[in-house]
């Protein structure tokens, strides 16, 4: 009995939302898989009928400003993160009608983001605050399968890597967003994918750790995978955190530690599960980072019955909520 209860408290603080002061020396990392933020347009290269008034879902210009209105809630709730990635967003323009959200406005975020090969049209992206950050750098790093591995056509969604300075300690931090291939068809058999873009993530990460070893550089995304998946742990080669014995150079995910009995980003039927996921390098000495915190941003207004993520459709049945994930986020704090 007390060891269910130790269990519960430390989920409790996986999962709570500690209020959060950022400063100069101080920002938060945040992840949210968005559940299909489309316009109202009918895109005629990607498919993409469905969010349209005249579509499937009904998807309409109201429909559009509530989604909206509630990622909006939830980056204001998250004590607006200095760096937030997103995936299953359309295009650059619902970004930036996100940036310009009257909740949002003041904090001067900017959006990148680069159209994928996703044939719904689906993108991860990224935003900033150009406050706090300078964007030296972005690029899209495609994902390109073989016949050998896919003998039919299969596409998916780049990774964006992104090159960041800190406007006042000067400090150079790389992003990688990512959205991984899906477990259509069942885990096991569409693993193979899943590690196909791990290999290509690794190699970006290492072409940036050879060219500095002590690189301080955040992995975020909805990966489909649980951080002990293969994926993640095997060929992604990320550790669980251990204050006492980390390197620079090697990755660690922090969501190891998440319970997933207890809490998660994603549930599928009743089962909780942690898909989304921050993994970092280089928040160590010698660096001048380390991590403070981590978790799931967790509230009961994100919640439907306590349950599962209240999201927006199921299939077209329109729902109204946020999204079928929950966000993720990370802090980090200068030593001073």
């Amino acid at each position: 009995m007390r060891h269910a209860k130790l269990k519960i408290v430390l989920a409790l603080l996986l999962t709570l939302h500690i209020g959060w002061a950022q400063s100069d020396s101080a920002f938060r990392l945040a992840f949210y898989n968005v559940e299909n933020l489309f316009d109202t347009a009918d895109d005629p290269v990607t498919m993409d009928e469905e969010f349209t008034p005249e579509g499937d879902k009904a998807w309409t210009q109201d429909r559009f400003q509530a989604k909206l209105d509630k990622i909006a809630q939830v980056m204001t709730g998250m004590e607006y993160p200095a760096i937030m990635g997103f995936c299953e967003v359309e295009n650059k323009a619902v970004l930036t009608a996100l940036c310009e959200h009257a909740t949002l406005k003041g904090k001067a975020y900017t959006p990148v983001h680069f159209d994928s090969p996703d044939l719904r049209g689906i993108d991860v992206a990224l935003l900033y605050q150009k406050n706090d950050f300078e964007l030296l750098d972005a690029t899209p790093i495609r994902i390109d399968f073989p016949s050998w591995l896919e003998p039919e056509s299969y596409t998916s969604r780049d990774i964006l890597h992104v090159t960041l300075r800190h406007t006042v300690t000067k400090e150079v931090i790389h992003v990688f967003v990512n959205h991984w291939p899906s477990r259509r068809g069942g885990g096991a058999e569409s693993e193979h994918r899943r590690l196909w873009v791990s290999a290509h993530l690794r190699r970006a990460v290492d072409a940036v750790l050879i060219d500095n070893p002590l690189a301080t550089l955040f992995i975020m995304g909805d990966f489909n995978d649980e951080p002990r998946n293969r994926s993640l742990s095997y060929a992604l080669g990320t550790l669980k955190v251990d204050d006492k014995r980390q390197v620079p150079g090697l990755l660690y995910n922090a969501f190891l530690n998440v319970d997933t009995k207890l809490t998660g980003s994603y549930n599928y039927k009743g089962q909780w599960n942690m898909l989304d996921q921050i993994i970092y390098a280089g928040l160590q000495a010698p660096n001048l980072w380390r991590m403070q915190g981590y978790g799931v941003f967790r509230q009961d207004w994100l919640l439907y019955k306590d349950t599962a993520p209240n999201r927006t459709y199921g299939g077209n049945q329109y729902y109204g909520g946020y999204s079928d994930h929950l966000p993720v986020y990370l802090d980090v704090v200068r030593k001073e």
